[in-house]
């Protein structure tokens, strides 16, 4: 695809999902500034003003509590973190609401977890609420709920959660925000180092140094995450603009500038790009061979029939992984039973546990519905 190509992919998105990180935001001690967060929404407001819904995934709830708190760098202790948070989060909407107001625009906070976005019940309610701010006009301020959050918050860099976001809101283009101005095929800030123009696909990354967290220290992630990010967009479908906050106007106009990683993949069902790549399994099930072949080829329900083993302490809700005999992941779903139900069903059939135990026995371990295949 050519520069201008690139640009019309830009310039003909209707609705734009743009994620910040921290580092962009506050300075390396803590505390938001001001006008960093000011001259984000400035180019924002422009963009919003020729008609484009925008949602705005930003980061630096904890890195805004810091100071306030008086810490000196990003806690460590899952408590403390949470507690950061708490405060920081407050101070970052307000700091949004206040700018945005500038423009005559309003902001709405839409805090997420992975098992918000997970269970069947929830997901559509996340897609409704952010359909419905755009179509009222608010801008929606999206972020993980990291006062609540326990696993995710360890887990949690908002460069997935923004390319995730991106899916779930039918976005035409994800845009992430950093303090480096795209990928580079080395460190950065060596000068043998060049910056990475197009992303076709896997190909091109091929021997490429993709660098961890920033030197800021008030973030979690980094170019790794920045990468992980952009492939679940691109191959959902959307494709993706990288680059630093400074260039943003750059960015959602359609000039050159960073990384462009082009769209891989079509568009697949929301919740399941969710569960491939935002949960973290609390369990694994031993299919035989059958059940495998059941599961991949046939893309069948997980029946009791075919599992042979349980592994972990799940409840039923959670995600688990399906497994081969050899222990390779084969797929992950939502299980519907509790670990300690399972052992006296493995084997069995659905008939036969329901004459013996019951109607609510006559179904799935895992539904196919709430199935993604992680190797075809």
């Amino acid at each position: 695809m050519s520069a201008p190509d690139r640009r019309a992919d830009v310039l003909s998105a209707r609705r734009i999902v743009v994620k910040v990180g921290s580092s962009s935001l506050t300075t390396a001690a803590g505390g938001l500034d001001a006008d960093r967060v000011d001259a984000l929404v400035d180019v924002i407001a422009a963009k919003r003003a020729e008609g484009t819904e925008i949602v705005l995934v930003s980061s630096g709830a904890i890195a805004a509590g810091l100071a306030p708190l008086g810490l000196d760098r990003r806690p460590r202790d899952l408590a403390t973190a949470q507690a950061a948070a708490s405060v920081g989060q407050g101070l970052l909407v307000a700091r949004y609401t206040a700018s945005f107001a500038r423009y005559g625009l309003r902001v709405g906070q839409v805090l997420l977890t992975v098992d918000d976005m997970t269970r069947r019940t929830h997901y559509r309610n996340a897609y409704q609420t952010l359909d419905k701010l755009l179509t009222l006009g608010v801008l929606p301020v999206v972020n993980e709920n990291d006062t609540v959050a326990t696993e995710e918050i360890r887990f949690g860099d908002n460069d997935r959660l923004a390319a995730l976001v991106a899916h779930l809101a039918h976005a035409d283009l994800l845009v992430l925000l950093s303090d480096v101005d795209g990928l580079y095929d080395g460190d950065p800030v060596k000068h043998t180092s060049s910056r990475i123009a197009d992303v076709r696909g896997p190909e091109d990354l091929a021997g490429v140094e993709i660098g961890k967290a920033g030197r800021a220290g008030v973030g979690t992630g980094g170019m790794v995450t920045k990468v992980e990010a952009a492939r679940i967009a691109t191959t959902a479908g959307i494709p993706v603009v990288l680059t630093a906050a400074r260039h943003a106007s750059d960015a959602l106009t359609g000039k050159p500038t960073g990384t462009f990683f082009h769209r891989t993949g079509v568009r697949g069902a929301d919740r399941l790009l969710w569960l491939a790549h935002a949960t973290t399994a609390r369990g694994r099930l031993v299919l035989d061979a059958g059940a495998v072949d059941a599961v991949v080829d046939g893309h069948k329900s997980l029946l009791p029939a075919g599992v042979t083993a349980v592994e972990g302490g799940f409840t039923a809700g959670d995600p688990v992984d399906l497994v081969d005999e050899n222990g390779n992941i084969i797929a992950r779903g939502l299980v519907n039973f509790d670990a300690k139900e399972l052992p006296g069903l493995l084997g069995r059939s659905t008939h036969e546990l329901a004459r013996e135990m019951g109607p609510a026995y006559e179904r799935e371990i895992v539904h196919r519905d709430d199935l993604v295949l992680l190797r075809r």
